[in-house]
């Protein structure tokens, strides 16, 4: 038995049909025995659809309220998840960063994971056999107030989960051929780092 955590990128995940097919992933890892935790990005455009819509309602749209509109995004997936896996008859279920709770410090849209609670999720998954669905992005401040964590934060909150549960595996499925040392799609000279440590 393998304790994995497997992170679906937005593209992944962006529309009912992908879902279900990441669904079915899960369900294979979880017949072949292993502890399963799920990290999931917003339905790709979501994001940019939410900043859009703040946009329209003001340019001044403070960061504490975008942090709370932007992180709904992560939240409607992994809800959308949870349902396919249910249906697939396996025991799922979303939890949301402030029900772990997953805890983060520094200011909006641009904080970082500095702990969570695992307990109640290593009991889900292990005594429970559960799958359990986690938003990335996201978190909550000792204030209590809703946290983003940047663009690609969901990537972050994977590891930061894998090295915090102390996974066996950090599984990302992306449409990108895995971790560059920059952008390759805005500097060509990228390059693909083969290995790379939980703490790197």
């Amino acid at each position: 038995m393998v304790k994995k955590v497997l992170k679906f990128g937005g593209t992944s995940v962006g529309t009912i049909e992908r879902i279900q097919h990441v669904a079915n992933i899960i369900q294979k890892e979880h017949l072949a025995g292993n502890q399963v935790i799920v990290i999931v990005s917003a339905m790709s455009g979501k994001t940019n659809e939410l900043i859009n819509f703040s946009k329209k309602i003001s340019e001044e749209f403070t960061k504490r309220e975008l942090d709370v509109l932007l992180s709904s995004g992560e939240q409607i997936t992994a809800s959308l998840l949870a349902g396919a896996l249910v249906k697939l008859k396996i025991n799922a279920k979303s939890w949301l960063n402030w029900q772990i709770p997953i805890l983060t410090e520094g200011e909006h849209s641009n904080a970082r994971i500095i702990n969570m609670n695992i307990k109640k999720i290593n009991d889900f998954i292990k005594d429970q056999k559960g799958i359990a669905i986690i938003p990335g992005f996201q978190g909550i401040s000792k204030n209590g107030e809703i946290t983003t964590i940047g663009r690609g934060g969901s990537d972050a909150t994977a590891v930061a989960v894998a090295k915090l549960f102390d996974a066996d595996k950090c599984e990302i499925y992306t449409d990108v051929d895995g971790v560059f040392s920059t952008d390759p799609n805005k500097i060509p000279v990228a390059k693909k780092i083969d290995k790379i440590s939980y703490d790197e």
